[in-house]
């Protein structure tokens, strides 16, 4: 018998007949396509800024650490807009949402690309930033609802795959964009790309239905539960080590790998290529075997980040730590998936917190790197930052995994067409 699970808060697709049990129909493929090019805008538009701060403070005449603000304005937006929209926007249904969030993003873009001044260009990153999360989560619950439950991580992963292509292929191209023709034509083309993908979602992403009672309370019903406290602290913690590295791999590179600064972006594109594999192939697992997944995933984590300062020494090793450092990306569409299973009924909320804790991971990944490079410690030293990281997000994973026999095991959630 066919389960539409509305009452614990999954989305349904309101056609006649259930659109694919898996992703070979070619209007899952194009609704995945639609909202995949709204994460490659999102994506693009949040690194390329980090290329052409240079180009920002001359022409605003800024210095360049003020200049960083305004990547802080759009890493504010995303923590606040996050929870704020899935909670106000509740009751509205999700594809009206998807549309909503994405013309905010284009037109925030479009702002940036004509702010006058400092101030403005700062509060125009900040609603720019607004709709990242929302976005993401929304879009990952639609992924969900059109396939079986033994395709939902591969249909999360292949929109989430728009915002690993974008570190491979947008943020190159918005950068030389913007190092040839300035900062504002690099906005006016992430914006342009937010058309787009307002247009293809418009076309191809499938009406969805509320679960009946949608409400903001029902998705606050979220945060009490302790296993999307567990995962979002997992996402937070646990995936850190990768911000810890990435952060400082440049002088990583060039001072103790000895890299020329010439072929250091050829190496960083291995970090893109890392993450392109890693979200492939962990939708996979994620799919075959959710929790072996996480927990496999943050073992890798221990481990490739921990050999860094061996690896560091030589070209070759450096190249390939990089690569697998990018892949660690692969634990992502596991946690995401996790949130849909033990969310209940506050599904776009804890989808949506996901990002934020994302961004908490960079922030805290960040932060701990540079206090053990300051500490005198050496740059290698931020892979043992990251690699004790990975452990912290381990002992909650098992943690999590205890509390999941101790009460009653999670099954994951089918999700099924319903009749309109």
């Amino acid at each position: 018998m066919r389960r539409a699970l509305a009452s614990a808060g999954v989305f349904a697709v309101t056609d006649s007949s259930r659109p694919s049990v898996g992703l070979g129909s070619l209007s899952t493929k194009l609704a995945i396509f639609a909202m995949a090019i709204g994460a490659f805008g999102i994506g693009t538009g949040e690194f390329a800024i980090m290329g052409l701060l240079p180009n920002l403070a001359g022409d605003l005449r800024i210095s360049e650490p003020e200049a960083g603000h305004v990547i802080s304005a759009y890493a504010f937006g995303v923590v606040v807009g996050a929870p704020l929209i899935a909670i106000l926007f509740a009751k509205v249904p999700r594809k009206p949402l998807m549309l909503g969030l994405m013309a905010l993003f284009a037109l925030g873009n479009f702002g940036s690309a004509a702010a006058p001044d400092y101030l403005s260009l700062i509060a125009l990153r900040f609603v720019s930033g607004l709709p990242h999360g929302a976005y993401f989560g929304i879009v990952a619950l639609v992924a969900a609802s059109m396939v079986d439950v033994g395709y939902r991580a591969r249909a999360v992963g292949r929109v989430m795959l728009g915002l690993t292509i974008a570190t491979l292929i947008g943020m190159p191209m918005a950068t030389w964009l913007g190092q040839y023709m300035g900062w504002r034509p690099t906005f006016t083309g992430v914006g342009i790309v937010g058309v787009l993908a307002l247009v293809m979602i418009a076309r191809f992403a499938p009406m969805v239905a509320l679960a009946d009672g949608a409400s903001p309370l029902r998705e606050l019903s979220a945060l009490k539960r302790p296993q999307v406290w567990l995962t979002l602290a997992i996402s937070a913690v646990g995936c850190g080590g990768m911000f810890a590295v990435f952060t400082y791999v440049v002088p990583l590179l060039t001072e103790v790998t000895g890299i020329p600064m010439v072929w250091v972006p050829l190496v960083l594109a291995l970090f893109g290529v890392g993450m392109t594999l890693g979200n492939i192939l962990g939708a996979y697992m994620a799919d075959k075997a959710l929790m072996a997944t996480i927990g496999g995933m943050l073992a890798f984590n221990v481990v490739s980040l921990a050999i860094i300062p061996f690896t560091a020494q030589f070209w070759l090793t450096a190249s390939i730590s990089v690569l697998l450092v990018g892949f660690t990306v692969a634990i992502g569409t596991a946690l995401q998936t996790r949130l849909m299973d033990v969310a209940a009924e506050g599904q776009t909320l804890a989808a949506t917190l996901n990002h934020a804790a994302f961004n908490m991971a960079n922030a805290l990944g960040a932060l701990l790197g540079g206090l053990a490079i300051s500490a005198g410690y050496g740059w290698g030293s931020t892979g043992v930052v990251g690699a004790i990281m990975a452990v912290g997000g381990l002992i909650l994973f098992f943690i999590s995994l205890a509390l999941d026999r101790k009460t009653q095991r999670w099954e994951p959630l089918d999700v099924v067409a319903e009749a309109a």
